[in-house]
This record gives structure tokens, sequence and C-alpha cells, in this order.
């Protein structure tokens, strides 16, 4: 059973008590986070373009290189489980450290991988530090800022989980197209070192609790559970369906373990993961905010780069340059977004920002296969905008009425229930893409088979190029038909200022 939550939030470092102002020592600890944040982030990208290279390099097949991503997700869900345990036990910085270690490790052996096998092999090496670099960094700055700032560090924090699909198609496209793919790996060495550096420097030192036990059992059944589903889901949006029996099978295995850690974790005396976290209205309000947000939002961007490359025979390279007024749109308003989060709480950011994606997705159902560029480049920039008022105000919700020993299992939660979510919007999507295509394409194969605009004789281009127009058309509604159900519980986020002393909301633990 659990004991109440402690009442009082521990006195930031950020500023005086009840200062909505942020010290040197905060942006400074923010900026090394930041480091560590956009170089996992831009991996997990980047790597995506470099694929076709990747499988001629080392003269295997399609489905066996994809393991190099495969593999990295699976590394990270594997991972993320046991950070929050472990920033208890060890202390932050010492887990940031260990897990930039990590990836720049995993970064340098996979620039001088061999074969497709060892590349797999480094990939998982990668993923195991980059699982923890995120949600132990979140830890870092909601614990350094504490709950009257949270809003504005985690607007910095958001700004590479946003720009990271932009950017890495188009740092990837260039380093293909220079022949130079090692450099996708060996370009994280020199900017993990400088993490490394400044995190030994900057970051302040650990208080470890020895006495933190790790809770073995509910790891046992999360960590295979979230891989095993995840893989279920990754396996189905390759197929096309998730009818086979490896999917089916993977997915109900993974879907059943993860379901025995919850029955484990609200009966146990310190379980993986604090559960009755979620009895808060905040935490559970932005929990599936941020769940059915991610589904929605993930699984756009897988379709925009393949709108771009299928339909309108674009390379990687230019398909990153066209989305960057996204990023643009994003970079102004994430500002804005943390200071209106601090001011008048994240519930009032969210609903305006949620209806301003909405705005740009309906645009994206709109699509044709010869829609102008610059009605797509302001329909980016309409959703950019959005986004920046979206994503980190949630995830600010969630931290904003925690104390400070709960913060870093509640970073663990909210980045499992991302890179869960990320995965089931880019398999669902994907498979409704690919049923969208064989529908208006007879043959075609669907997804993985569909000719891109390059490949086909120009008597049939444009026939072909309006159907797989309307068949991505088609996708984007599920996409928006998911947005607008987000703003259920978004309407349940907190509508006002933390006020940086008391906990808000917080229901005895049963």
């Amino acid at each position: 059973m659990k004991p109440s939550a402690p009442s009082e939030v521990a006195a930031p470092a950020g500023g005086p008590p009840g200062s909505d102002r942020l010290d040197r020592s905060v942006w400074v600890t923010a900026g090394v986070v930041v480091l560590g944040a956009i170089m996992s982030i831009l991996d997990a990208t980047v790597v995506n373009i470099a694929i076709p290279v990747l499988t001629e390099e080392f003269a295997t097949t399609l489905a066996k290189i994809q393991w190099v991503i495969t593999g990295y997700t699976l590394a990270l869900a594997t991972v993320i489980p046991v950070t929050g345990w472990a920033c208890a036990r060890y202390g932050t910085k010492r887990l940031y450290m260990t897990s930039l270690t990590l990836f720049v490790l995993g970064s340098a052996l996979a620039g001088l991988a061999w074969s497709a096998e060892s590349l797999i092999a480094f990939r998982v090496l990668q993923g195991l530090g980059g699982g923890m670099i995120m949600p132990a960094g979140m830890t870092i700055l909601t614990q350094k800022a504490g709950p009257q700032r949270v809003g504005k560090v985690m607007s910095v924090v958001g700004i590479p989980m946003l720009l990271g699909p932009i950017s890495g198609p188009i740092l990837g496209g260039w380093l293909v197209d220079l022949d130079a793919w090692r450099w996708i790996f060996f370009i994280n060495v020199p900017i993990g070192a400088i993490a490394l550096l400044l995190s030994w420097r900057v970051l302040e030192r650990d208080v470890p609790k020895p006495a933190e036990r790790l809770d073995v059992p509910g790891l046992l059944f999360l960590s295979p559970g979230l891989a095993s589903l995840i893989y279920g889901l990754a396996t189905g949006s390759e197929k096309g369906s998730f009818t086979s029996a490896t999917v089916i099978v993977t997915t109900a295995v993974g879907a059943l373990l993860v379901i025995a850690f919850v029955v484990r974790a609200l009966m146990a005396a310190n379980p993986l993961i604090d559960l009755w976290l979620f009895k808060r209205r905040s935490m559970a309000a932005a929990a599936l905010t941020m769940l059915l947000f991610s589904i929605a939002f993930f699984g756009a961007m897988l379709l925009l780069p393949l709108y771009f490359q299928i339909v309108r025979g674009e390379t990687a390279l230019n398909t990153g340059l066209l989305l960057i007024p996204q990023g643009i749109g994003s970079m102004l308003t994430m500002p804005i977004g943390g200071m209106l989060t601090d001011r008048i709480g994240p519930g009032r950011v969210v609903t305006v920002g949620l209806p301003i994606i909405l705005a740009g997705a309906f645009g994206l159902t709109q699509v044709t296969a010869d829609t102008s560029y610059v009605t797509l480049g302001v329909i980016f920039f309409v959703l950019g905008l959005g986004m920046g008022l979206t994503m980190m105000p949630t995830m600010s919700a969630a931290m904003q009425t925690l104390v400070h020993d709960e913060v870093p299992r509640a970073s663990t939660a909210m980045n499992i229930i991302q890179q869960v979510a990320g995965s089931i919007g880019t398999a669902a999507i994907s498979v409704i893409l690919t049923n969208e295509l064989k529908d208006r394409i007879p043959g075609s194969g669907g997804l993985g088979e569909a000719p891109s605009a390059a490949e086909v004789p120009p008597q049939v281009l444009a026939k072909l190029q309006t159907l797989m127009a309307e068949s991505f058309a088609a996708s984007f509604w599920w996409a928006l038909a998911l947005m607008t159900v987000a703003l259920i519980p978004a309407l349940f986020l907190p509508r006002r200022k933390p006020d940086g002393g008391r906990v808000p909301n917080a229901m005895p633990m049963h």
C-alpha cells in the first residue's frame, strides 16, 4: 500500500521561493540537457534516410537492415522503465553521464561497423544509452527549476523534440549525398564528448539513496512487455497488417506483460513506476492528453516525408527542407508557451495550442498531387505554432504537482507513454495508408511497394499521383480525429499558475 504523498515541494535552486525568475545556473543546466537531447533525438531520425544506402553497403535485405531502427527502438523500450529507479539509487548526474557514455560509445562503434549484424548490435548499445538521456535530463531540469518554473525549462527541452524529425532528414540526406553515411554516427562523438565534459563541470553533485531497492518483478514484466508490444506494432507496420500470427502473438504477449506490471505496481510497496501518481487529476489528464496527441502527431510525422517522396518525387534532403516551416513555427511559440504555462497554467495554453494544430491538420486532409508548396509551407507553419503550445505544456502539467522525490518516476512514466504512443501512431497510420493505397491502386502492394513518381511512365504519372495523394489525405483524417479527441482530457489540465508550495490535486495514496 502506498503511503500518502508529502505535501511540500522541495525548494528549487532556480531562484528564490515564490519567484518565477530563472537564474544562470538553471539555464546552463538546461543547455547541458538540451545538448544530450538533440544528439539522441537527431540520431533516431537521421538514420532513416540512410537505410537504402546501408542495404547496399552491407549487401543485405531491407527487412534485415530495418533492424538498425527496430533494434534501437527496442533498446529504448527496455531501458526507459529502469531510469526512475536508477535516478534515485545512483543520482541523476551519474545516470545522465552514464547514458551519454553508452550513447557515444555505441555511436563510435556503429560508425566503424563492418557488417549489418555488427551495426545492429552497436545500435542496440546506442539505444541503451539513448533511452535514459531524455527521462534523466527531464528529471534534472524539473528538480532544478521547481514547479513554478518548470514550464520555461521544459520549453527549452522541447525544441529538439520537435525539430528532430525535421532536421534529421536534412542532415541525413546531406551526409548520404556526400557518400559519408558513417558520419551519421561519428558526428555524435564530439557532441557527446562536449556534453560529458559540461555535465561533469555543471551538474550538481548527486545525493543518491542507497536504500532504494529495484522492483525486479516489475522490471521483468515491464521491459520485456514494452519490447514485445513495440516489436509487434513495428512488425505489423512493416507487413501493412495486424492480422499475421507473429504480430498478434507478440503484441498480445506484450500487452499481457504490461497489464501484469500494472497489477503488480498497484500492490507493490516500492514499485518500479508509482502508478498511484495518476490518481492526481493533473497527472492523469496530462498522461491521457500526451498519449492521444503523440499517437496522432507521430503518425502524421510519418506521412509527411512519405507524401513528398512517394507522391511528389522529392529527395530526402529536399523533403527535410520543405518541412522547415514547421520547425520555425514551433520555435516561435515554444518559449511563449513555456512562459504562459508558468503564469496562467498549462491547461489554458494547451487548449489554445490544440485547436491551432487541428486547423493545420485539417489543411493536410485537403492535400492533392499538385498542392502548392507555398500552401503546404503555411500548413506546416501553423502546425508548428500549435506544437509549441501543446507538447511541452502538457509535459509540464504532469510535473508541476510533484514533490522532488516523485519526479524521476513520473518523468519515466511520461517518457514510456510517449515512446509507446509514438510506436502505436506510426504503426497504425502506416497500416491505414497501406490499405488506402491498396484500395485505390490494386496490385501496388501498399506502402512498402508503392511506386514513386520517378518510377512510372509519364503517361500514367498524373493519374497515379492523384490516387496516391487521395490515400494520404484520407489517412490524415484519422490523425485529425485523434487530435480532436485529445481535446477532452486537455480540458482537465491545471488552469492556474502552480503555487510552488502545496501540491494541488493530490489524493491519498492507498
